[in-house]
């Protein structure tokens, strides 16, 4: 019987997957592959120095958009192109950049549009089940 090696990932990808900045990690993490035997154990039992990037930051990009209620296109477009942290997170919703307003005013119209196109075939469906029972 041979025993299986255990699965791992590059620590971009177990970054990504715990939702922070690579580059603000200990270097031991950068440094190896993560098993999703540590990964599981990083989530359900994160160390301090996981603790305060989820807390305090830099935040990678996509964290980044999220918290503005933005597109990671839409930070592009700002001119965000680094990670932030959460102080200068706080700073842009406090201070509320044009480009910011803007940004938000279109993600809103995309999730506005998304709900009505997701209301119309809904209501499509149900009128098409409702048809169907007539014809039997």
């Amino acid at each position: 019987m041979t025993s299986r090696k255990p699965q791992s990932m590059k620590p971009a990808t177990a970054a990504k997957k715990l939702g922070i900045y690579l580059p603000a990690t200990p270097p031991e993490f950068q440094a190896g592959e993560v098993t999703r035997e540590q990964l599981d154990e990083l989530q359900s039992n994160p160390p301090e120095w996981l603790a305060e990037l989820r807390r305090n930051g830099p935040h990678p990009r996509p964290v980044v958009a999220q918290k503005l209620n933005v597109t990671i296109s839409g930070l592009a477009r700002g001119g965000v192109s680094e990670a932030l942290t959460t102080q200068e997170i706080s700073d842009l919703l406090q201070n509320r950049p044009q480009w910011l307003v803007d940004e938000r005013a279109n993600m809103a119209a995309v999730r506005d549009e998304q709900k009505r196109i997701r209301d119309a075939a809904a209501e499509k469906a149900t009128k098409t089940k409702g048809q169907s029972r007539h014809f039997h």
